[in-house]
């Protein structure tokens, strides 16, 4: 349950300490005071989305803080701090801070934090009801939500929408290979003639690069033997039979002085470095290609292999991978029909387990939507609405129950109310007025904190358009929440504030030409004269007080 709350600089509060205790807590004050800033903290604390606006002026930043008790007994908390790398003495402490450069941080427990992490744990914390929480009601989603809640069918949905997402994948499957199966014929012929195209060109990596430079050498054949010639020729004349001759010289002078015999060595072995290029010449000058037929066929195959290139790729390497694919796609084609028939098999199956348990979640649905019914037409005559009607009503649909069908199953069920004898009832949206809704959402509201680990319960004005003996019945039934629940309730009736353990008044004055809320804890004999303010405004008079007084006194013996 929540223990502390601090706030600094947010909106008109400048700085906040509040400690709570156990049992029903009220905050009262004038409209306009700032008690929707306490709960927009709480908002924020939560994960809400922040804005800069709500920075107190003048400050660079708002800070809000919140310590939480948490009971041995509340495993599912426990388990998911663990989960994410927290341990926990029995206290959670939550913290944000918001710049006014629009940057907002998050810390659990002293460590930085994520706002996901910080909302899904502040699911397990509290639980905030507002005076628009009503509109709810008017949402279906909301009415089947409730009722799995409260009916504990919670695992069941989520393993029959594991069920319909597995029946989903398969479905989308079967439809694409349905698809591919009436365009068979049509893509198998265009495929094996890409197939056939690849195949009989007989490619080879790199080869268009061998080929262009093929083709320019034949190109070039008759400069390449015109220049070659004149060099071997130019070069056979300059040395002719002169390289013998200076061998033989060489020779003779390293005879006579041996310091040249190296030199000797070198120029003799240059003499026969030159003979072997003059040949190698005349062998290459004896190579040179002039096949203009072959020319043809070379340029004939660049011009094929350059089309091959511009359908499936910009080089040889991805002409020939598509071939590849080509080729395995045909395969699968050929076993399109097996794996068809297959799947179709696999949908049905899977079309009936899915029936199947959508129709066992219904009936547990109907099973416990009765019981519930029960329990909150009591809770309605509680709160005084002693001829009021309620039923849940499921719908038919025998019809069409795949093209139905959701992740969380077949049913929409609908909520029907009627306040009035003798009239039937209907949906809520068309018949219940805004404090009938008030006090509609708050026997739900009754139902299901009894279900769920949640220890905190926020109640922000839900008693608005409700006097008179049905804001009693509010005031007892929230009284009889805070049995077992912390209960945190923003609140206009006396009849609300008179049953509290403790009371706070929010307040807001101007000091220093600055506005600024504050909120201070009451003691009795100052907690009367604020039910007598809730009673008659301005007009406090001793017998106004002297009821406060009584309605304090006789609650409290009650309480």
């Amino acid at each position: 349950m929540l223990r502390e709350l601090k706030i600094s600089n947010l909106a008109l509060i400048e700085e906040l300490h509040l400690n709570f205790s156990e049992g029903l807590i009220v905050l009262t004050g004038e409209t306009g005071a700032g008690k929707s800033i306490v709960l927009q903290a709480i908002h924020l604390l939560s994960g809400g989305k922040a804005s800069a606006t709500w920075i107190r002026s003048g400050a660079e930043q708002a800070i809000i803080e919140a310590l939480f008790e948490i009971s041995p007994g509340h495993s599912q908390l426990l388990n998911l701090l663990r989960e994410k790398g927290f341990d926990s003495d029995g206290e959670i402490i939550i913290k944000r801070i918001l710049s006014a450069k629009g940057r907002s941080r998050f810390y659990l427990n002293g460590s930085l934090s994520t706002a996901r992490l910080i909302s899904e744990i502040c699911e397990n914390l509290l639980n905030v009801a507002s005076q628009h929480d009503h509109q709810q009601l008017l949402v279906p989603g909301f009415q089947l939500d409730f009722l799995d809640s409260v009916a504990e069918l919670k695992s069941r949905r989520e393993q029959f929408a594991d069920l319909y997402d597995n029946w989903q994948v398969k479905k989308k499957e079967f439809e694409v290979l349905r698809t591919q199966e009436m365009d068979k014929e049509q893509r198998r012929d265009f495929l094996n003639f890409q197939c056939q195209e690849i195949s009989q060109s007989k490619l080879t990596p790199g080869e268009d690069l061998k080929l262009v430079e093929e083709k320019d050498r034949l190109k070039s054949s008759d400069e390449l033997n015109r220049l070659g010639r004149k060099s071997y020729s130019l070069l056979q004349d300059a040395t002719g039979n002169h390289l013998s001759l200076l061998r033989k010289n060489m020779d003779q002078m390293a005879a006579l002085d041996q310091s040249i015999a190296g030199l000797s060595e070198d120029v003799a072995g240059y003499c026969y470095q030159l003979e072997d290029q003059l040949a190698g010449l005349r062998d290459y000058l004896d190579s040179i290609p002039n096949n203009p037929a072959r020319l043809d066929e070379i340029c004939a195959r660049i011009d094929l292999l350059q089309q091959l290139k511009r359908k499936y790729g910009p080089n040889l390497d991805n002409v020939i991978w598509y071939g590849k694919k080509a080729k395995e796609e045909l395969a699968e084609l050929d076993a399109l029909e097996h794996n068809l028939d297959r799947l179709a098999t696999e949908l049905a199956e899977s079309e009936q387990q899915l029936l199947q348990k959508a129709a066992e979640l219904s009936e547990q649905r109907k099973k416990h939507g009765r019981e519930i019914t029960k329990k909150i037409i009591n809770e309605l005559h509680f709160l005084a609405l002693d001829q009021a009607v309620f039923e849940i009503f499921f719908p038919d649909f025998e019809k069409d129950k795949l093209t139905r069908m959701t992740r969380k199953g077949i049913d929409r069920p609908e909520f029907l109310f009627s306040a009035n004898p003798g009239e039937p009832p209907k949906p809520v949206a068309k018949v219940a007025s805004g404090g009938e809704l008030s006090r509609l959402m708050l026997a739900l509201k009754s139902l299901l904190a009894r279900k769920d680990q949640v220890e905190t319960v926020i109640f922000d004005e839900i008693d608005a358009g409700i006097s008179g003996k049905a804001a009693e019945a509010v005031a007892k039934k929230i009284k009889e929440l805070a049995a077992h629940h912390q209960v945190i309730c923003i609140t206009h009736l006396p009849q609300i504030a008179s049953y509290a353990e403790e009371h706070f008044l929010v307040a807001k004055s101007v000091q220093d030409q600055r506005t600024r809320s504050t909120i201070s804890r009451l003691q009795p004999d100052e907690q009367v004269h604020e039910l007598g303010r809730m009673l008659d405004g301005d007009s406090v008079t001793e017998k106004t007080l002297a009821y406060a007084g009584e309605l304090l006194g006789r609650h409290r013996n009650n309480g």
